[in-house]
């Protein structure tokens, strides 16, 4: 019997439907083909407005409290945020400055950012790997950043966005081999 690997995703867009939200769902279901896991999403779409009033985690429901100790507690995070102005949202940063300082010391973390365009694409390693290596947590090597033009509407179109998706998913599950799925053999 293999323990299922606790990934938390954080979807960072306040919007819905959100192309982010779908980048997520993909990542998920890429990795949930090759490992055995336990997923929760944190939603910044229906936390944001509480979150927001709260200048210290003392001031937060119950509700974000227990989804920033899903956070801490993850075995592998998916960290993903739409781009706004060349950066991700406020919300978004607020959320991780509401972590516990040593939390995510070691955790892996596989980043993950959509745009309306390629340009800003580097916003993975402009915001986001510095954001996680403050924070101490192992930043897997191969984030994935959507265009809009990656989509057809809320769905990861063909292509390179599937290809990208397919290989963060091969490149993290060998870091987890514990909790590899078993595949059956058919003669």
């Amino acid at each position: 019997m293999v323990t299922p690997l606790k990934v938390v995703a954080v979807n960072g867009s306040v919007h819905q439907p959100s192309r982010t939200r779908v980048l997520v769902e993909a990542l998920l279901g890429a990795l949930e083909e090759r490992l055995v896991l336990d997923t929760r999403v944190v939603d910044l779409s229906e936390i944001a407005r509480p979150l927001g009033g709260a200048l210290s985690r003392e001031e937060l429901p119950a509700e974000i409290e227990a989804q920033l100790a899903d956070i801490e507690s993850a075995d592998l995070l998916i960290a993903a945020a739409p781009v706004y102005r060349g950066s991700f949202p406020g919300h978004f940063k607020h959320l991780f400055d509401l972590v516990g300082m040593n939390a995510l010391v070691d955790t892996p973390v596989l980043l993950a950012a959509t745009g309306g365009s390629e340009r800003h694409a580097l916003v993975l390693e402009h915001q986001l790997r510095p954001l996680f290596g403050f924070l101490q947590a192992l930043t897997l090597p191969i984030g994935v950043y959507a265009s809009t033009a990656d989509f057809d509407g809320y769905q990861v179109g063909n292509g390179p966005l599937q290809e990208r998706i397919r290989l963060a998913a091969d490149r993290a599950a060998p870091l987890f081999a514990s909790h590899a799925r078993q595949l059956l053999r058919v003669a």
